[in-house]
């Protein structure tokens, strides 16, 4: 008989239309991985963030064409995983979002309408953080409890080293560089989704992983080292976020006058803060400042190398191993981080 296969992958999720935009925004800030403040005062702040950045992050989705285009690439992904992991399996690919459709609880439908023998969850976030990949997981094993969704469960945890995962960001990071040369010898920024510094001080690992994203990257370049940073966008609300910030590093290159290879090394799709805050904001930026030249590389999509990562670490999940950061099994983030999972 053969053996059934849920491939479910996770992401934040995006809105499908501008009407979405502020309840999108609504369900990001009532998340209490996002803000930690008791349900009530979280609900109320929540309103009222979502409702004074809804005209701006309205216009921003304009510029998609209304909607987010984060689920049919996340979709893609899922069902070439799948694809990758069906010798001798039927596995079919998920996806579930954490903030707008499809929610965790109605992916459980369609997986149980699907019934298979085993799930596997796939976090489409390579580096883990409890803002991201804990969240998403808590919210699957609460829907998929008041779904009775009663299947055997494994976990990809993240996958910030991966070797499918570097071999294709350093691929594309090599051709940007390539491209960069044009214009000067060129600085690498990789570029992640910041996060205030009060969250990494209570032990999450997200801030060491992507670092240590980046450095996989540049192992994995040939030729000489490029000169490279690592860097954070997306800063909301006034407290004090980990740095220095992609604005800072822009700002830098333009004193410099070095052309820069922009790299979004914690996101693999493309979404707002890929086709709108990078290709649009700091390229605008980019040209204020002097700089002579930027090239913004293209996420992981579904290049082969990446999906092939993907397909292995749901393959060592269903033989039973640890498919986490380390491919070993054994935990690779320092004992300070203490919001990490493994170990």
């Amino acid at each position: 008989m053969t053996r059934k296969v849920a491939v479910v992958g996770f992401t934040m999720g995006g809105p499908d239309s501008l009407e979405a935009v502020e309840p999108f925004l609504f369900n990001l800030f009532n998340d209490p991985a996002i803000i930690g403040a008791p349900k009530p005062i979280r609900w109320l702040l929540a309103k009222y963030i979502s409702r004074k950045r809804g005209p701006v992050a309205r216009d921003i989705y304009r510029h998609l064409g209304g909607s987010s285009p984060l689920l049919g690439h996340s979709r893609r992904q899922m069902e070439a995983t799948a694809e990758g992991v069906s010798e001798g399996i039927e596995a079919k690919g998920f996806v579930a979002m954490r903030y707008w459709h499809p929610f965790a609880s109605e992916t459980v439908e369609a997986v149980k309408a699907f019934a298979p023998d085993e799930v596997v969850l796939v976090p489409l976030y390579p580096q883990f953080s409890t803002t991201t990949s804990a969240s998403s997981l808590d919210d699957w094993a609460a829907a998929a409890r008041k779904g009775r969704l009663d299947v055997p469960t494994r976990t990809v945890c993240c996958y910030p080293t991966d070797p499918g995962f570097i071999r294709a960001v350093a691929d594309l990071v090599a051709k940007g560089i390539e491209e960069a040369k044009a214009f000067g010898r060129p600085r690498v920024l990789f570029s992640a989704h910041g996060l205030p510094k009060s969250v990494v001080a209570k032990g999450d690992p997200y801030q060491w992983q992507v670092e240590q994203s980046a450095e996989a990257v540049v192992e994995a370049l040939e030729g000489p080292d490029p000169d490279w940073t690592v860097c954070y966008q997306s800063r909301v609300g006034p407290m004090e976020w980990i740095g220095p910030s992609t604005e800072e590093e822009l700002a830098r290159a333009g004193r410099d006058r070095v052309p820069v290879v922009v790299v979004p090394i914690a996101f693999v799709s493309e979404h707002s803060e890929t086709l709108v805050e990078l290709d649009i904001e700091y390229r605008a930026e980019a040209e204020k400042l002097g700089i002579p030249g930027y090239v913004r590389v293209s996420t992981a999509l579904d290049h082969p190398a990446f999906i092939d990562g993907l397909a292995g670490l749901v393959r060592r999940a269903l033989e039973g191993g640890a498919a986490t950061c380390s491919q070993d099994g054994n935990r690779i983030c320092p004992s300070d981080h203490t919001k990490c999972r493994q170990g």
